[in-house]
Protein backbone atom coordinates (compact mmCIF):
# COMPACT_ATOMS: atom_id res chain seq x y z
CA UNK A 1 0.00 0.00 0.00
CA UNK A 2 2.98 2.44 1.29
CA UNK A 3 4.27 1.70 -2.44
CA UNK A 4 1.40 2.70 -4.59
CA UNK A 5 1.28 5.92 -2.42
CA UNK A 6 4.74 7.10 -3.30
CA UNK A 7 4.19 5.84 -6.90
CA UNK A 8 1.36 8.17 -6.91
CA UNK A 9 2.80 10.83 -5.11
CA UNK A 10 6.03 10.21 -7.67
CA UNK A 11 3.56 10.60 -10.79
CA UNK A 12 1.79 13.38 -9.04
CA UNK A 13 4.89 15.11 -8.46
CA UNK A 14 5.66 15.16 -11.88
CA UNK A 15 2.80 15.65 -13.43
CA UNK A 16 2.35 18.96 -11.76
CA UNK A 17 6.16 19.77 -12.24
CA UNK A 18 5.83 19.38 -16.08
CA UNK A 19 2.45 21.54 -16.07
CA UNK A 20 4.85 24.22 -14.22
CA UNK A 21 7.99 24.12 -16.39
CA UNK A 22 5.60 24.00 -19.81
CA UNK A 23 3.09 26.85 -17.89
CA UNK A 24 5.84 29.01 -17.42
CA UNK A 25 7.96 28.45 -20.56
CA UNK A 26 4.62 29.46 -22.41
CA UNK A 27 3.46 32.57 -20.32
CA UNK A 28 7.38 33.53 -20.90
CA UNK A 29 7.53 32.74 -24.26
CA UNK A 30 4.82 34.36 -25.57
CA UNK A 31 5.61 37.81 -22.98
CA UNK A 32 8.82 37.33 -25.40
CA UNK A 33 7.07 36.94 -28.63
CA UNK A 34 5.22 40.31 -28.11
CA UNK A 35 7.72 42.14 -27.10
CA UNK A 36 10.01 41.37 -30.21
CA UNK A 37 6.46 41.64 -32.66
CA UNK A 38 6.42 45.49 -31.04
CA UNK A 39 9.51 45.86 -32.41
CA UNK A 40 9.84 44.38 -35.52
CA UNK A 41 6.57 46.55 -35.97
CA UNK A 42 8.71 49.54 -34.85
CA UNK A 43 11.32 48.94 -37.51
CA UNK A 44 9.05 48.28 -40.28
CA UNK A 45 7.83 52.01 -39.82
CA UNK A 46 11.50 52.80 -39.60
CA UNK A 47 12.15 51.51 -42.55
CA UNK A 48 9.37 53.25 -44.57
CA UNK A 49 10.19 56.73 -43.16
CA UNK A 50 13.76 55.91 -44.46
CA UNK A 51 12.20 55.03 -48.02
CA UNK A 52 10.77 58.37 -47.77
CA UNK A 53 13.92 59.80 -46.93
CA UNK A 54 16.05 57.99 -49.55
CA UNK A 55 13.86 59.93 -51.96
CA UNK A 56 14.61 63.27 -50.63
CA UNK A 57 17.53 65.08 -52.49
CA UNK A 58 19.76 65.88 -49.18
CA UNK A 59 22.98 63.23 -48.72
CA UNK A 60 22.92 63.07 -45.21
CA UNK A 61 19.51 62.30 -45.54
CA UNK A 62 20.13 59.40 -47.84
CA UNK A 63 22.94 57.92 -46.02
CA UNK A 64 21.01 57.80 -42.59
CA UNK A 65 17.93 56.27 -44.98
CA UNK A 66 20.21 53.89 -46.56
CA UNK A 67 21.64 52.44 -42.73
CA UNK A 68 18.13 52.03 -41.43
CA UNK A 69 16.81 50.58 -44.73
CA UNK A 70 19.79 47.78 -44.53
CA UNK A 71 19.58 47.24 -40.47
CA UNK A 72 16.01 47.09 -40.39
CA UNK A 73 15.22 44.69 -43.00
CA UNK A 74 17.82 42.18 -42.57
CA UNK A 75 15.43 39.20 -41.33
CA UNK A 76 11.79 40.30 -41.39
CA UNK A 77 10.24 39.56 -44.80
CA UNK A 78 8.57 42.77 -46.14
CA UNK A 79 6.44 42.99 -49.24
CA UNK A 80 5.70 47.00 -50.61
CA UNK A 81 2.87 47.14 -52.91
CA UNK A 82 0.33 49.83 -54.60
CA UNK A 83 -3.14 50.63 -53.33
CA UNK A 84 -4.20 47.92 -56.34
CA UNK A 85 -1.81 45.54 -54.63
CA UNK A 86 1.07 45.76 -57.38
CA UNK A 87 4.39 44.62 -55.82
CA UNK A 88 6.88 47.87 -56.01
CA UNK A 89 9.70 45.88 -54.25
CA UNK A 90 10.12 42.73 -51.50
CA UNK A 91 12.73 41.38 -49.30
CA UNK A 92 14.01 38.52 -47.16
CA UNK A 93 12.04 36.45 -49.66
CA UNK A 94 12.76 32.87 -51.54
CA UNK A 95 14.05 34.25 -54.38
CA UNK A 96 14.31 30.79 -56.04
CA UNK A 97 11.09 30.39 -55.28
CA UNK A 98 9.80 33.62 -56.51
CA UNK A 99 11.38 32.33 -59.79
CA UNK A 100 9.83 28.95 -60.01
CA UNK A 101 6.55 30.07 -58.82
CA UNK A 102 4.55 32.98 -60.35
CA UNK A 103 2.37 33.04 -57.61
CA UNK A 104 4.35 32.81 -54.63
CA UNK A 105 4.31 36.80 -54.03
CA UNK A 106 0.62 37.20 -54.03
CA UNK A 107 0.01 33.99 -51.57
CA UNK A 108 3.34 35.65 -49.21
CA UNK A 109 1.06 39.04 -49.70
CA UNK A 110 -2.00 37.51 -48.21
CA UNK A 111 -0.36 35.31 -45.60
CA UNK A 112 1.42 38.96 -44.67
CA UNK A 113 -2.07 40.64 -44.66
CA UNK A 114 -3.20 37.76 -42.38
CA UNK A 115 -0.57 38.39 -40.14
CA UNK A 116 -0.23 42.13 -39.49
CA UNK A 117 -2.14 45.33 -40.61
CA UNK A 118 -0.52 47.19 -43.25
CA UNK A 119 1.66 50.30 -42.78
CA UNK A 120 0.96 52.97 -45.38
CA UNK A 121 3.39 55.08 -46.74
CA UNK A 122 2.62 58.18 -49.27
CA UNK A 123 5.39 58.71 -51.83
CA UNK A 124 7.11 62.48 -51.02
CA UNK A 125 7.32 62.93 -54.94
CA UNK A 126 3.52 61.85 -55.48
CA UNK A 127 1.60 62.79 -52.83
CA UNK A 128 -1.71 60.72 -54.43
CA UNK A 129 0.55 57.40 -54.66
CA UNK A 130 -0.29 55.57 -51.19
CA UNK A 131 1.72 52.40 -51.24
CA UNK A 132 1.48 49.68 -48.42
CA UNK A 133 4.15 48.02 -46.54
CA UNK A 134 3.35 44.15 -45.78
CA UNK A 135 5.10 42.15 -43.16
CA UNK A 136 5.79 38.51 -42.41
CA UNK A 137 8.11 37.13 -38.76
CA UNK A 138 11.27 37.07 -38.45
CA UNK A 139 13.23 33.70 -37.93
CA UNK A 140 13.79 34.72 -34.33
CA UNK A 141 10.32 35.29 -33.61
CA UNK A 142 9.26 31.81 -35.13
CA UNK A 143 11.61 30.21 -32.89
CA UNK A 144 10.72 31.79 -29.38
CA UNK A 145 6.47 31.47 -30.70
CA UNK A 146 6.73 27.82 -30.94
CA UNK A 147 10.11 27.16 -28.46
CA UNK A 148 7.65 26.25 -25.46
CA UNK A 149 5.96 23.24 -27.72
CA UNK A 150 9.32 21.74 -28.18
CA UNK A 151 9.79 21.96 -24.74
CA UNK A 152 6.48 19.99 -24.21
CA UNK A 153 7.40 17.50 -26.23
CA UNK A 154 10.92 16.80 -24.61
CA UNK A 155 9.28 16.96 -20.87
CA UNK A 156 6.44 14.80 -21.92
CA UNK A 157 9.19 11.93 -23.65
CA UNK A 158 10.73 12.74 -20.11
CA UNK A 159 8.09 11.93 -18.30
CA UNK A 160 7.07 9.10 -20.58
CA UNK A 161 10.68 7.34 -20.23
CA UNK A 162 10.77 7.67 -16.57
CA UNK A 163 6.71 6.33 -16.42
CA UNK A 164 7.88 3.13 -18.28
CA UNK A 165 11.15 2.55 -16.06
CA UNK A 166 9.40 2.70 -13.50
CA UNK A 167 6.59 0.52 -14.21
CA UNK A 168 9.53 -2.23 -15.95
CA UNK A 169 11.32 -1.47 -12.79
CA UNK A 170 7.89 -2.45 -10.24
CA UNK A 171 7.50 -5.36 -12.64
CA UNK A 172 10.95 -6.77 -12.46
CA UNK A 173 10.58 -6.71 -8.71
CA UNK A 174 6.99 -8.38 -8.57
CA UNK A 175 8.44 -11.48 -11.24
CA UNK A 176 11.25 -11.66 -8.85
CA UNK A 177 8.70 -11.76 -5.81
CA UNK A 178 6.91 -14.34 -7.61
CA UNK A 179 10.06 -16.65 -8.62
CA UNK A 180 11.29 -16.44 -5.20
CA UNK A 181 8.48 -17.47 -3.85
CA UNK A 182 8.00 -20.28 -5.94
CA UNK A 183 11.21 -21.92 -5.50
CA UNK A 184 10.28 -21.60 -1.84
CA UNK A 185 7.25 -23.05 -2.08
CA UNK A 186 9.09 -25.85 -4.11
CA UNK A 187 11.81 -26.24 -1.44
CA UNK A 188 9.25 -26.27 1.45
CA UNK A 189 7.58 -29.36 -0.23
CA UNK A 190 10.78 -31.01 -0.98
CA UNK A 191 11.06 -32.41 2.83
CA UNK A 192 7.74 -33.85 3.72
CA UNK A 193 7.18 -35.08 0.18
CA UNK A 194 10.27 -37.37 0.06
CA UNK A 195 9.08 -37.97 3.83
CA UNK A 196 5.78 -39.53 2.43
CA UNK A 197 7.82 -41.42 -0.09
CA UNK A 198 9.25 -43.41 2.70
CA UNK A 199 6.15 -43.93 4.76
CA UNK A 200 4.48 -45.23 1.81
CA UNK A 201 7.05 -47.66 1.09
CA UNK A 202 6.96 -48.55 4.89
CA UNK A 203 2.99 -49.09 4.45
CA UNK A 204 3.66 -51.68 1.58
CA UNK A 205 6.09 -53.59 3.79
CA UNK A 206 3.44 -53.80 6.62
CA UNK A 207 0.32 -55.73 4.76
CA UNK A 208 -1.77 -52.42 4.85
CA UNK A 209 -5.03 -52.42 2.15
CA UNK A 210 -3.47 -51.86 -0.74
CA UNK A 211 -6.50 -49.98 -2.08
CA UNK A 212 -5.28 -47.39 0.62
CA UNK A 213 -1.52 -47.44 -0.01
CA UNK A 214 -2.33 -46.66 -3.71
CA UNK A 215 -4.51 -43.92 -3.56
CA UNK A 216 -1.76 -42.90 -0.85
CA UNK A 217 0.92 -43.03 -3.67
CA UNK A 218 -1.48 -41.46 -6.09
CA UNK A 219 -1.66 -38.23 -3.29
CA UNK A 220 2.03 -38.01 -2.80
CA UNK A 221 2.80 -37.92 -6.45
CA UNK A 222 0.54 -35.12 -7.11
CA UNK A 223 1.94 -33.53 -4.16
CA UNK A 224 5.34 -34.40 -5.87
CA UNK A 225 4.10 -33.31 -9.41
CA UNK A 226 3.04 -29.75 -7.58
CA UNK A 227 6.72 -29.05 -6.34
CA UNK A 228 8.38 -29.94 -9.50
CA UNK A 229 5.38 -27.40 -11.05
CA UNK A 230 6.70 -24.20 -8.43
CA UNK A 231 9.99 -25.49 -8.73
CA UNK A 232 9.79 -24.92 -12.93
CA UNK A 233 7.98 -21.55 -12.31
CA UNK A 234 11.22 -20.36 -10.15
CA UNK A 235 13.43 -20.78 -12.92
CA UNK A 236 13.25 -20.75 -17.27
CA UNK A 237 12.03 -23.90 -17.69
CA UNK A 238 13.23 -25.91 -20.64
CA UNK A 239 10.62 -26.27 -23.81
CA UNK A 240 10.42 -29.56 -25.51
CA UNK A 241 8.50 -30.65 -28.55
CA UNK A 242 5.26 -32.32 -27.47
CA UNK A 243 2.17 -33.75 -29.12
CA UNK A 244 -0.14 -30.71 -28.19
CA UNK A 245 -3.68 -32.95 -28.43
CA UNK A 246 -2.28 -35.85 -25.80
CA UNK A 247 -1.20 -33.14 -23.36
CA UNK A 248 -4.69 -31.80 -23.52
CA UNK A 249 -6.71 -34.73 -23.93
CA UNK A 250 -4.57 -36.32 -20.75
CA UNK A 251 -5.09 -32.82 -18.65
CA UNK A 252 -9.45 -32.90 -19.49
CA UNK A 253 -9.76 -36.79 -18.62
CA UNK A 254 -7.77 -35.93 -15.54
CA UNK A 255 -10.13 -33.47 -14.49
CA UNK A 256 -13.47 -34.98 -16.03
CA UNK A 257 -12.72 -37.93 -13.33
CA UNK A 258 -12.44 -35.18 -10.79
CA UNK A 259 -15.41 -33.38 -11.84
CA UNK A 260 -19.61 -34.07 -10.38
CA UNK A 261 -21.00 -36.79 -12.25
CA UNK A 262 -23.37 -33.53 -13.68
CA UNK A 263 -20.38 -31.84 -15.59
CA UNK A 264 -20.01 -32.77 -18.90
CA UNK A 265 -16.26 -31.91 -20.19
CA UNK A 266 -15.85 -32.17 -23.99
CA UNK A 267 -12.90 -32.42 -26.24
CA UNK A 268 -13.26 -30.90 -29.41
CA UNK A 269 -11.27 -29.91 -32.43
CA UNK A 270 -8.80 -30.34 -34.79
CA UNK A 271 -7.79 -33.89 -32.94
CA UNK A 272 -7.51 -36.10 -35.52
CA UNK A 273 -3.56 -35.92 -35.71
CA UNK A 274 -1.00 -34.92 -33.54
CA UNK A 275 0.11 -30.74 -33.18
CA UNK A 276 3.91 -30.99 -32.26
CA UNK A 277 4.25 -27.47 -30.41
CA UNK A 278 7.38 -26.49 -28.14
CA UNK A 279 5.82 -26.58 -24.26
CA UNK A 280 6.85 -27.19 -20.99
CA UNK A 281 4.65 -29.88 -20.45
CA UNK A 282 4.21 -29.68 -16.49
CA UNK A 283 3.77 -26.19 -16.94
CA UNK A 284 1.35 -26.12 -19.61
CA UNK A 285 -0.82 -28.93 -17.80
CA UNK A 286 -1.01 -26.53 -14.55
CA UNK A 287 -2.53 -23.94 -16.92
CA UNK A 288 -4.72 -26.16 -18.57
CA UNK A 289 -6.14 -28.08 -14.72
CA UNK A 290 -6.48 -24.52 -13.30
CA UNK A 291 -8.70 -23.33 -15.64
CA UNK A 292 -10.93 -25.97 -16.16
CA UNK A 293 -10.82 -25.80 -12.09
CA UNK A 294 -11.70 -22.23 -12.44
CA UNK A 295 -14.82 -23.47 -15.16
CA UNK A 296 -16.22 -26.00 -12.93
CA UNK A 297 -16.07 -24.03 -9.71
CA UNK A 298 -18.12 -21.42 -11.38
CA UNK A 299 -20.52 -24.23 -12.61
CA UNK A 300 -21.01 -25.24 -9.00
CA UNK A 301 -21.34 -28.59 -10.04
CA UNK A 302 -23.56 -28.85 -12.83
CA UNK A 303 -22.81 -27.31 -16.52
CA UNK A 304 -20.84 -28.27 -19.48
CA UNK A 305 -17.17 -27.44 -20.46
CA UNK A 306 -16.00 -27.68 -24.50
CA UNK A 307 -11.90 -27.77 -24.70
CA UNK A 308 -11.95 -26.77 -28.33
CA UNK A 309 -8.45 -26.95 -30.23
CA UNK A 310 -7.96 -25.16 -33.29
CA UNK A 311 -5.04 -25.11 -35.16
CA UNK A 312 -3.93 -22.51 -37.44
CA UNK A 313 -0.85 -22.61 -39.78
CA UNK A 314 1.16 -20.23 -37.18
CA UNK A 315 -0.40 -20.68 -34.27
CA UNK A 316 -2.21 -23.50 -32.30
CA UNK A 317 -5.56 -22.15 -29.94
CA UNK A 318 -7.06 -24.05 -27.16
CA UNK A 319 -10.48 -22.66 -26.30
CA UNK A 320 -11.98 -23.52 -22.85
CA UNK A 321 -15.63 -22.87 -22.67
CA UNK A 322 -17.84 -23.82 -19.44
CA UNK A 323 -21.59 -22.77 -18.91
CA UNK A 324 -20.91 -21.04 -15.42
CA UNK A 325 -21.61 -17.64 -13.75
CA UNK A 326 -19.11 -15.54 -16.22
CA UNK A 327 -17.21 -12.53 -15.60
CA UNK A 328 -18.60 -9.72 -14.74
CA UNK A 329 -17.43 -7.15 -17.04
CA UNK A 330 -15.71 -4.67 -15.03
CA UNK A 331 -13.83 -7.80 -13.56
CA UNK A 332 -12.85 -9.18 -16.99
CA UNK A 333 -9.22 -6.69 -17.22
CA UNK A 334 -8.75 -7.63 -13.64
CA UNK A 335 -8.71 -11.86 -13.91
CA UNK A 336 -5.81 -11.77 -14.68
CA UNK A 337 -3.94 -9.32 -11.65
CA UNK A 338 -2.32 -10.79 -8.70
CA UNK A 339 -4.81 -11.29 -5.52
CA UNK A 340 -7.93 -10.05 -7.89
CA UNK A 341 -10.46 -13.16 -6.88
CA UNK A 342 -14.24 -13.08 -6.74
CA UNK A 343 -14.24 -16.53 -4.91
CA UNK A 344 -14.86 -16.26 -0.71
CA UNK A 345 -11.87 -18.43 -0.32
CA UNK A 346 -8.21 -18.15 -2.58
CA UNK A 347 -5.45 -15.89 -3.15
CA UNK A 348 -5.87 -15.02 -6.73
CA UNK A 349 -3.32 -16.26 -7.95
CA UNK A 350 -4.13 -19.19 -10.35
CA UNK A 351 -4.51 -17.49 -13.71
CA UNK A 352 -1.89 -14.80 -12.48
CA UNK A 353 0.48 -17.63 -12.81
CA UNK A 354 -1.34 -18.88 -15.78
CA UNK A 355 -1.06 -15.70 -17.28
CA UNK A 356 2.79 -15.86 -16.84
CA UNK A 357 3.41 -19.27 -18.09
CA UNK A 358 1.82 -18.78 -21.05
CA UNK A 359 3.09 -15.25 -21.89
CA UNK A 360 6.98 -15.42 -20.85
CA UNK A 361 7.73 -18.85 -20.77
CA UNK A 362 6.09 -19.98 -23.95
CA UNK A 363 5.95 -16.60 -25.76
CA UNK A 364 1.61 -17.11 -26.43
CA UNK A 365 -1.19 -15.17 -25.11
CA UNK A 366 -3.88 -16.54 -22.15
CA UNK A 367 -7.08 -14.50 -22.72
CA UNK A 368 -10.94 -13.82 -22.01
CA UNK A 369 -12.49 -14.30 -25.18
CA UNK A 370 -16.24 -13.99 -24.19
CA UNK A 371 -17.79 -13.84 -21.38
CA UNK A 372 -21.79 -13.43 -20.39
CA UNK A 373 -23.35 -13.22 -16.57
CA UNK A 374 -25.08 -16.44 -15.48
CA UNK A 375 -24.41 -17.93 -19.56
CA UNK A 376 -20.56 -18.89 -19.14
CA UNK A 377 -16.57 -17.57 -19.95
CA UNK A 378 -14.48 -19.00 -23.02
CA UNK A 379 -10.75 -18.73 -22.29
CA UNK A 380 -8.12 -18.62 -25.02
CA UNK A 381 -4.58 -19.82 -25.02
CA UNK A 382 -2.90 -19.30 -28.19
CA UNK A 383 0.30 -20.86 -28.31
CA UNK A 384 3.05 -20.36 -31.51
CA UNK A 385 3.93 -23.32 -33.67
Amino acid sequence: MGTNNSWFNWRTFLAITAIVLVSSTIFYSNYLARKIAKDERLKIEQWAEAVKLNSTPDVEFNNLSARILTENSKDIPIILVTERDSVLDYRNLDTAAIKNNSHYLLDKLEEFKALHPSIDWTNPSDKTQVNKIYYGESDLLNEVRYYPFAQLILVALFITIIVIAKNTSAKSEKNRLWAGMAKETAHQLGTPVSSLRGWVELLKTENVQESLVVEIEKDVERLQLISDRFGKIGSTPVLEEKDLVHQVSSMADYMRKRASGKVAIEFTGDIQQPINVLISAPLLDWVIENLLKNALDSMEGKGHITVNIINKPEVVQIDITDTGKGIDKNHIKKVFEPGFTTKKRGWGLGLALAKRIICEFHHGNLSVVHSEVNKGTTFRIQLNK
